[in-house]
C-alpha cells in the first residue's frame, strides 16, 4: 500500500529559460535572413527600373541577386522550421530529466558555412560586376561629356 511513487523531477527553471532564449534568437536569425533575402532579391529589380528610367541600355543582368535573395529567403524559412524542431525535442528530454547533449549545434555550424559560401559568391559576383559596371561607365564617358558640352553651349 505504502508504494513509493517514482515521479518525475521538474527541470531546472533555468535550462527551461536558456532553452526559450536560444528557440527565440534562432527565430530572430530567420526572420533576420528572410528580411535580408528579400532585400537583396528587391534590389536586383531596383537596379532594373533605374536603367529603365535613366534609358541606359541594359548592360548588367541583375538576376542573380533574385537568386541570392531567394536562397537567403529559403534559409530562413529552414531556420525557423529546424530550430521549432529543436526546441520541441530538447523541451521534451527536459520534461523527461534526460540530459541535453552539450556541444556545438549541427544547425548553427551548417548555417554559418551556408552564409559564408553565400557570402563569397556575392563577393565574386560584385568585383565581377564593378569590372563590367566600369568598362561600361568609360565607354559612356565620351557621350555624357558631349551631352554636358552640348548644354553649355
Amino acid at each position: 500500500m505504502d508504494e513509493p511513487t517514482q515521479t518525475k523531477a521538474a527541470p531546472d527553471l533555468r535550462e527551461v529559460l536558456a532553452e526559450e532564449r536560444t528557440f527565440l534568437a534562432w527565430i530572430r536569425t530567420g526572420i533576420a535572413l528572410m528580411g535580408f533575402g528579400f532585400v537583396v532579391a528587391r534590389f536586383g529589380i531596383f537596379l532594373q527600373q533605374v536603367q529603365f528610367v535613366e534609358h541606359a541600355p541594359a548592360a548588367q543582368a541583375y538576376g542573380l541577386s533574385l537568386w541570392f535573395g531567394t536562397a537567403l529567403l529559403s534559409l530562413g524559412v529552414v531556420v525557423n522550421l529546424l530550430s521549432s524542431l529543436r526546441h520541441i525535442r530538447v523541451t521534451q528530454q527536459l520534461n523527461q530529466g534526460q540530459p541535453v547533449p552539450a556541444g556545438p549545434s549541427r544547425l548553427a555550424v551548417f548555417i554559418a558555412l551556408f552564409l559564408a559560401l553565400v557570402g563569397l559568391a556575392m563577393g565574386i559576383y560584385l568585383i565581377s560586376m564593378s569590372g563590367s559596371a566600369n568598362s561600361h561607365a568609360a565607354s559612356r564617358a565620351p557621350a555624357m561629356a558631349k551631352t554636358l558640352c552640348s548644354d553649355h553651349v
